[in-house]
């Protein structure tokens, strides 16, 4: 099975980029996109075209030209549900940031989650960010820790928009204060490992340095390769065991993130 996962900050956009035939030959088994920034009415015809051989799962947020998130996924897997709101976990709606599909793999339910996280930054109206951006993690580890409850596994696919280790940003010394790297950011990942959801590309490749997901279009960030890394998946334990490969489709240059795929 292959997961693919991308921020095309905004579908739209992306479509004039070679999207549609980027996915076709890729061909994930189930293809998760945040920052999409569209309702579902305003899918795109040429998208509902390339995709002919998916389902989708499209969040119902209410804010227009935001967040937004959805999961296409093959005809062919076996569904136990999918979700697009959250009743006890608003954050989750308020802008579109979640969407949910339950699956079954060798007879186990796995949960997957998609999730864009807020960024921290300030909103354009002043409202500050980075207390909802700490209470949203809060409430991502409640929920999925409840799903596991349930003897559920879990993956979770995101632009975390946080850079857990130094070695996952470049010059990490000039940016200990800034969001994406804070130490109160970085300390909401340490408590997903502590609670057992392991990163899967760290795991694999434990040294591997100057390996990003996310560049700026300032600075000329791409060819001096000042990037960071803010997509990721975090696996529960039994999912961890079926792991064969983790990519960076770093040459895939259409949107300030490159795709990562899940493979097992």
């Amino acid at each position: 099975m292959k997961i693919t996962s991308r921020n095309v900050n905004w579908i739209r956009a992306v479509l004039n980029k070679w999207f549609c035939e980027w996915v076709q030959k890729d061909d994930p088994d189930i293809l998760c996109l945040q920052e999409t920034k569209a309702f579902e009415n305003q899918i795109p015809a040429e998208l509902k075209y390339a995709l002919r051989d998916y389902d989708y799962i499209w969040h119902t947020g209410t804010r227009p030209w935001y967040a937004w998130t959805t999961i296409f996924y093959k005809k062919n897997l076996e569904i136990i549900s999918t979700k697009n709101t959250f009743e006890n976990f608003p954050k989750f709606n308020e802008d579109g940031r979640v969407v949910e599909l339950t699956f079954k793999h060798n007879d186990t339910e796995i949960v997957l989650l998609n999730i864009y996280f807020p960024n921290g930054w300030t909103r354009a109206d002043w409202t500050e960010m980075l207390t909802y951006k700490l209470n949203f993690y809060e409430d991502v580890i409640k929920y999925i820790n409840a799903q596991r409850d349930e003897w559920k596994e879990i993956i979770v696919t995101w632009d975390f928009n946080i850079c857990h280790e130094p070695i996952d940003i470049a010059r990490p010394e000039e940016n200990t204060n800034s969001i994406w790297f804070l130490p109160i950011e970085r300390a909401e990942m340490d408590k997903l490992q502590a609670n057992w959801y392991t990163d899967v590309f760290r795991y694999l490749n434990p040294k591997l340095a100057n390996k990003y997901t996310r560049r700026s279009y300032r600075a000329w960030a791409r060819p001096r390769n000042v990037w960071r890394r803010l997509d990721y998946f975090r696996v529960s334990e039994w999912i961890l065991e079926l792991v064969k490969n983790m990519e960076h489709q770093e040459f895939i240059l259409w949107s300030d993130h490159c795709p990562i795929s899940l493979i097992f």
